[in-house]
């Protein structure tokens, strides 16, 4: 199991960021981080040798009623999942959003986007992960995402503190105990319930026990998503999430 750090699209911060994380996870796209347009030398020292994950765009959604929208959206990753895969990147993690959540019929053209978005990492020799956020309004539920990442044969991303803001910590569970086989990469942060998200570990309600005992065994990649540059409290939420899950830091 490695453990990293999101660390936004900011290079400078991720070249600030703890060395003792084993990754960094770079947000990416336009108009702020264009990846044909970043110097590999420059990444490269700001990685001081961890690996290197990314975070594609999610300003727009991955499925629209328009064709010719969504083959423009998957274009956009190609050429995004291809950039990032010459600079070394390992894993790429897609927001599962969709023009309409609720209409069942129109859930075949999201798992059709998703496996386009899918196939083009592969061929860029990056996975694509995909990212569960059913609490958001155009995000899909954690039922479905399951459905549609067994359907396609995508690994997920699964962010902790989003299924808890949608179903608290019974959601997790429920999700991890269908699903967990298909978890590649986490993204662990706590929240509380009246809306605080991306908090210290610790520092929220979200039940990290639990949630190790769904994933006893697990051997991918975590990322903390905590939002702060106080060192000692990422360090000390990194500590607190290897204690829980079994793992070194």
């Amino acid at each position: 199991m490695e453990i990293g750090l999101t660390v936004g699209d900011d290079i400078d911060r991720l070249a600030a960021s703890p060395a003792r994380f084993d990754f960094c996870e770079l947000g990416v796209g336009e108009p702020t981080l264009v990846p044909g347009e970043v110097n590999p030398d420059r990444l490269d020292d700001a990685l001081a040798g961890r690996d290197l994950l990314v975070h594609l765009p999610y300003g727009q959604r991955l499925a629209t009623y328009a064709s010719e929208v969504n083959d423009a959206i998957v274009d956009y990753q190609r050429r995004l999942l291809k950039a990032t895969g010459a600079l070394g990147a390992e894993k790429a993690v897609l927001h599962a959003t969709s023009a309409d959540r609720d209409d069942v019929d129109f859930r075949e053209t999201a798992a059709e986007q998703l496996r386009r978005v899918a196939d083009a990492g592969r061929e860029a020799g990056v996975e694509v992960v995909v990212e569960n956020v059913g609490h958001q309004h155009a995000g899909l539920q954690l039922s479905v995402l399951g459905e549609i990442a067994r359907e396609t044969d995508t690994p997920v991303c699964f962010d902790v503190g989003h299924a808890y803001m949608e179903g608290g910590n019974k959601a997790i569970a429920r999700f991890l105990r269908s699903h967990a086989g298909r978890v590649s990469h986490l993204h662990c942060h706590d929240v509380r319930r009246r809306g605080d998200t991306h908090l210290p570990i610790g520092a929220g309600e979200v039940d990290y026990e639990a949630v190790a005992a769904e994933l006893d065994g697990f051997d991918g990649t975590v990322a903390l998503e905590v939002f702060t540059d106080d060192d000692a409290l990422l360090v000390d939420s990194a500590e607190r999430l290897a204690d829980e899950l079994g793992a070194d830091f």
